[in-house]
């Protein structure tokens, strides 16, 4: 059979005008935009052709004629826009505060593009660690005799691969510490082969656990490593033999040691490390601080939280209101929940009710408020799919909160969602701003505080253009659609 003919690599060179909603450089070349990898606002660069499509580019840096103001030599020797580097950050070659100007630029410009609609006031960007922040990771596993035994790590760029790592600079330290000698200890593991991935969550405290991922029972040899090293490290040992549900410590009596700490308002939240949280502990608690200010709770108010989870917001907002409902979709988050309001002496001032808010409607509405003899205050904290579903109910509805905050993890269905509000419902958006959760990567975290105002007698065209554009992609599927 004859050899596949290898694909001679193209060279060309442009101007960078701005950065993208992932962190690329944009440029343009014969007429088409083209995606830089690695590449800054006001550089002259050399890139390479990776993808070339009829109406954009993609390729990455391959060499810098006129360097910005704002590249910096990044910390990590594995960071990278090339094949083996690590897909673990995007941005360490961009200055950490130019990032979180990128950032607020992004959520700015999303939602005018998107939703064609403008904060009156921008808020102050929320800053937290730059380094060392993430208290939460999923790192893969592989046995690769190619490259001297196991991995443990995350995955290089754009690929399955795993990249060859001896510590990171965005886990908290110990974690980072652990890296070397948790590829040391895998490779003596007899289910090593077994052993796809390492769940890492710290708490608060730094309270650490490591759930290993096993697809085959241990031995009685590679529980006595995995005891040992636990012991010698300072970890709790988890196993999951199956789905998440299925973690559990090795010893029970760490069921509980993981804690988030919100000292603000006297609030300790027991998590699972296979439980959503926030990863950067220290900004989550200056984001629950502002989210809790900027809904302006007095003490006789009622306030329904959507999303709730473990009641990240909840139970910290119940210590300002007289009455708070946690509204979330899953029956074992719900019980937690409860749970975890009982631990803080919370119960009587909360309730918790599992819904499935993607099919939120205007029946549910009505029936939340008749239970809560109306609502004062609502915040919103949905995953990356948004709350389509709660935003055309809240449009429609006569029966108004004097104000939403809206914390969100996608700036595009942020947008879509405040569109909705605003051009269907009446609604302003009063403010919005970021919060720099991830540093180092292009994630956009941010919190927007909308209020009511009178309702449009009619659809506006942007309202038109909106649903038709939700319609074509699909509720889960906004496009960023942005200007080239």
């Amino acid at each position: 059979m004859a050899r596949r003919k290898e694909k001679t690599p193209e060279y060309f060179t442009v101007e960078v005008e701005r950065l993208d909603q992932e962190g690329r450089g944009v440029g343009h070349h014969d007429g088409k935009v083209v995606f830089i990898e690695g590449a800054l606002p006001g550089e002259l660069v050399t890139y390479e052709r990776i993808r070339n499509k009829t109406s954009f580019e993609i390729g990455r840096v391959a060499q810098v004629h006129r360097e910005s103001v704002q590249r910096v030599e990044p910390r990590c020797p594995k960071f990278g826009h090339g094949p083996g580097s690590c897909g673990g950050c995007a941005m360490q070659h961009l200055e950490p505060r130019a990032q979180v100007a990128y950032k607020e630029r992004t959520l700015i410009d999303t939602l005018w593009h998107i939703g064609r609609v403008r904060p009156e006031q921008i808020i102050t960007p929320i800053y937290g660690p730059f380094w060392n922040y993430r208290h939460r990771a999923r790192l893969t596993v592989r046995d690769v005799a190619k490259k001297g035994g196991v991995l443990v790590g995350f995955h290089e760029k754009s690929s399955s691969y795993v990249a060859e790592m001896t510590g990171c600079h965005i886990l908290t330290k110990n974690v980072s510490d652990m890296i070397m000698p948790m590829r040391e200890l895998v490779s003596k593991l007899s289910i090593r082969q077994r052993m796809p991935q390492i769940e890492v969550a710290v708490g608060g405290n730094g309270r650490t656990a490591l759930v290993f991922r096993t697809l085959e029972e241990p031995t009685d040899g590679d529980m006595a490593l995995l005891n040992a090293f636990g012991a010698e490290h300072k970890a709790d040992i988890w196993l999951q033999p199956k789905g998440p549900d299925s973690a559990h410590p090795v010893d029970p009596a760490n069921i509980n040691a993981l804690g988030l700490q919100l000292p603000e308002f006297g609030v300790r939240i027991n998590f699972k490390p296979t439980d959503f949280t926030q990863v950067n502990h220290e900004l989550n608690e200056t984001m629950v601080s502002r989210a809790v200010r900027l809904l302006g709770v007095e003490p006789e108010h009622k306030v329904a939280d959507f999303f709730c989870g473990l009641g990240n917001f909840t139970l910290p907002l119940a210590t300002c209101a007289s009455h708070v409902t946690g509204i979330e979709g899953s029956d074992a988050l719900v019980a937690r929940a409860r749970q975890g309001a009982a631990d803080n002496g919370l119960a009587e001032k909360t309730d918790f009710v599992a819904r499935n808010l993607f099919t939120w409607c205007d029946q549910d509405w009505e029936a939340l408020w008749k239970k809560m003899g109306g609502i004062d205050r609502v915040l919103i904290d949905p995953p990356r799919e948004g709350a389509l579903a709660l935003s055309r109910v809240l449009a429609a509805t006569d029966k108004r909160p004097a104000r939403i905050v809206y914390v969100s993890c996608n700036p595009a269905t942020l947008a879509r969602d405040c569109a909705i509000l605003h051009h269907e419902g009446g609604w302003h958006i009063r403010a919005a701003g970021i919060m720099n959760m991830f540093p180092h990567t292009g994630h956009v975290e941010s919190i927007a505080v909308l209020e009511p105002g009178p309702r449009p007698e009619k659809k506006s065209e942007e309202a038109e253009a909106i649903e038709r554009r939700i319609a074509a992609s699909g509720d889960d599927d906004v496009k960023m659609n942005l200007p080239q």
